[in-house]
């Protein structure tokens, strides 16, 4: 039997999936009012609102089904309540780059994950490259732009 991978996540992650549900499932009913109403123009086969609408219905089903799929696999973690010495999910971690300028990121999930606002997947480059790293260790990351390299500063759970 499959094992189902549980997908951590902070808690806003988790809420902000649960909105997303919340507005696509209350869009279902909008949906089903413009296919009845392009339904109501006639021919079927050159009617492009019903076609627009019927596409709509199915991209808006498949994010549903995606969004309650996450959700139920969802392991909600609370950066507060972990400690350590090791970069692990949820640490906030202040790296140097190559300049000695601070850099600061958030080991977060996929659903949450934003590096304009610091925060990371712990499944994107730097993420994989930070964890289980300490203080003081150096972190070689390939990213698009090249090479970087960094040293592990600090690591907080906030």
């Amino acid at each position: 039997m499959a094992t189902v991978e549980k997908m951590p996540m902070l808690q806003m992650g988790y809420d902000k999936l649960t909105a997303q549900l919340r507005e696509l499932k209350a869009e279902r009913p909008l949906i089903v009012d413009a296919i009845e109403e392009a339904r109501a123009h006639g021919d079927l086969s050159e009617n492009a609102e019903y076609h627009a609408a019927k596409e709509r219905q199915g991209q808006v089903e498949a994010t549903i089904a995606d969004l309650e799929d996450k959700l139920s696999r969802a392991q909600v973690i609370d950066p507060r309540t972990l400690s350590g010495d090791k970069v692990i999910f949820g640490a906030t971690v202040t790296l140097r780059d190559e300049d000695d300028k601070p850099v600061q990121y958030q080991i977060v999930g996929q659903a949450e994950a934003d590096a304009k606002v610091g925060m990371i997947s712990y499944n994107s480059p730097l993420g994989r490259a930070l964890i289980g790293r300490e203080v003081g260790d150096e972190v070689e990351v390939s990213v698009p732009s090249g090479d970087k390299f960094y040293l592990v500063d600090k690591i907080a759970f906030l």
